[in-house]
């Protein structure tokens, strides 16, 4: 395992907004997740090609390149699978080896480290499949607290962006804009480019240093704050920048723990006495979970129970606002 953060690490998170850890683990603990992916691809796949929307598997060009030859020979068939593989509300393709990241040891105990907590409380995930020149994978800034709850706007939640394989500018990593974090929200418009949000270029905060790009090696991660506003660039390489997003907060952070969508109501609350006195949720359409306790274990979810929540809240159309009502591009 390997050595907990330096103080100094925690205190650059915090005036920085970001951290790029290198070595999170090691890149080989990320083969059987690769591996749980590629048959996934190849199943899903397979059936397109019983049916006749596609002509080849290509599955001998490998997990970093199949997806992406296989989009190039049917876009239809392509974009099916990446939708199929990232899902609405975090209902997307799940297996224990996902699993066993999100609860990874070591990613909790950076998390832990960063929030000050060890009770920590994670959301589902975004499987992000960054194809070659596929114009999905170009995400506008943002700041993730443009997607959540006006109420979580002073909690600290984590985004722990772990790459598959090394993240570079050529193949589309992220760029941060540093310092810019603790300005608060900014304004936000819908519209962006694949329907995400975007921040105008002039309501974006101003830093005098600009933004780094947040290159990062397979076998780390990168953390940044929910205030921190970065974008994901075009991807000129020759293979698919795989990565997920996960999100953590400590469990102080509001969040739905032991609810489940029946008990929320349009605006987002409670329906009886009894939620009504806990916090709502700052993104109620997915299910959060515990994944580190040391005052209550018990409540620490296996993978039996974090299937169950995640196809509790996949199956369930919400009815109230999964996200705050920014205003369209040109407003």
């Amino acid at each position: 395992m390997r050595p907990p953060l330096h103080p100094r690490q925690v205190e650059f998170f915090h005036e920085q907004g970001y951290l790029i850890v290198p070595d999170a683990f090691l890149a080989s603990e990320l083969e059987p997740l690769r591996g749980a992916l590629h048959a996934e691809i190849n199943r899903l796949a397979r059936g397109h090609l019983a049916e006749g929307r596609l002509a080849e598997l290509h599955e001998e060009l490998g997990f970093d390149r199949q997806l992406a030859a296989i989009h190039r020979d049917a876009p239809e068939v392509g974009e099916a699978i990446v939708r199929a593989l990232i899902g609405l509300r975090g209902g997307g393709y799940y297996c224990p080896e996902m699993f066993a990241l999100i609860t990874q040891p070591a990613l909790l105990a950076i998390t832990a480290a960063l929030v000050g907590s060890g009770e920590i409380v994670a959301s589902p995930y975004r499987i992000r499949p960054k194809l070659p020149n596929f114009g999905r994978g170009v995400v506008p800034w943002h700041q993730d607290s443009g997607y959540l709850a006006e109420h979580c706007d002073s909690h600290l939640i984590i985004t722990c962006w772990v790459p598959f394989v090394d993240a570079t500018a050529r193949n589309g990593c992220m760029q941060i804009l540093p310092r810019t974090h603790r300005g608060g929200v900014v304004p936000h418009r819908t519209g962006g480019n694949a329907d995400f949000l975007v921040i105008r270029d002039e309501d974006l905060p101003a830093d005098p240093l600009g933004a780094i790009t947040a290159a990062c090696p397979r076998g780390g991660a990168v953390f940044m704050t929910n205030r921190t506003p970065h974008c994901s660039t075009p991807n000129d390489s020759d293979h698919i920048r795989w990565s997920v997003d996960l999100r953590y907060k400590a469990a102080d952070v509001p969040n739905n723990v032991g609810l489940e969508p029946a008990h929320l109501d349009a605006a987002g609350r409670a329906d009886d006495a009894f939620y009504a006195q806990v916090n709502v949720a700052c993104y109620p359409p997915e299910a959060d979970f515990v994944v580190a306790s040391a005052s209550h274990p018990e409540r620490v979810v296996d993978y039996a129970e974090y299937v169950r929540l995640r196809d509790v809240y996949a199956r369930t159309q919400p009815t109230f606002a999964e996200v705050r009502a920014w205003p369209p591009l040109g407003q």
